[in-house]
């Protein structure tokens, strides 16, 4: 049976429209993702404030709060650190693309429930605390960084596995429950960029990692667009020079 040329241009000239459609919307998404890392960005680069009080960490929020630039005070309960599996990252210098781990560390306050940090990473091989006793560091510290809240869950990320003491994923609630920290908030403090006494754990600061590939989307929609525009003006001029009555 002979396919219509008619509904062959409707089906065409559909997909043509739902291409755009989804290059405008990636488009849309870009600008949005540009206004959100801005806004990240400025909240990172604020003066420290003062860690919000407890009564307050109930309405903190992800989009309103996180990469929010605080400090606080604290005694950091080494015993109770958990080891949280990862690669280190571009802004880790020659650690870049070496498996180790981040340090989580309850910092235990004299005016409220304890709050995880993250201090940073070490790698496999400096795991054990005896190989980096010096960044241990004792005493009442003031520690600066920006307000996290948790991973999000990925199928590439094992969960993570408290009763093994194997954690893939940095969410406070489920370290603090396995360390037992009563009252512990579901956010955490990523220090800012530096290096614990002897080098580690050495932070890189915290940054938006948050992929933004929507203008290469965008442009590739449009390509998909324009090669379909261009497949149907091939064939449209085939048929126009089939249906020419032959010369002479």
């Amino acid at each position: 049976m002979r396919r219509s040329p008619v509904l062959a241009s409707l089906v065409a000239l559909a997909a043509f429209a739902v291409l755009v459609g989804l290059g405008t919307w990636q488009l849309g998404r870009l600008a949005w993702k540009r206004d959100l890392l801005a806004t990240i960005a400025t909240r990172a680069a604020a003066a420290p404030q003062p860690l919000p009080p407890a009564a307050d960490w109930p309405q903190l929020d992800r989009a309103r709060d996180e990469y929010r630039h605080v400090t606080v005070r604290g005694t950091y309960d080494h015993a109770k650190e958990a080891l949280v599996y990862g690669v280190a990252g571009e802004d880790l210098g020659k650690l870049k693309g070496s498996p180790g781990y981040f340090v989580i560390t309850p910092l235990v306050r004299g005016d409220g429930p304890p709050v995880l940090v993250n201090r940073g990473f070490v790698p496999l091989e400096r795991r054990d605390v005896a190989t980096r006793a010096e960044g241990q560091v004792a005493g009442e510290q003031q520690v600066t960084g920006a307000l996290r809240f948790p991973e999000e869950t990925s199928a590439f990320v094992p969960a993570n596995d408290p009763a093994r003491n194997a954690f893939y994923r940095r969410d406070p609630l489920e370290i603090a429950a396995a360390r037992g920290l009563a009252g512990a908030p579901g956010f955490y403090v990523e220090l800012d960029k530096g290096a614990a006494p002897g080098g580690l754990p050495v932070s890189p600061g915290a940054k938006a990692d948050l992929p933004n590939r929507h203008l290469e989307y965008a442009l590739t929609w449009y390509g998909l667009a324009a090669t379909l525009a261009g497949v149907v003006a091939a064939v449209a001029w085939s048929r126009r020079r089939g249906a020419a009555p032959p010369k002479g």
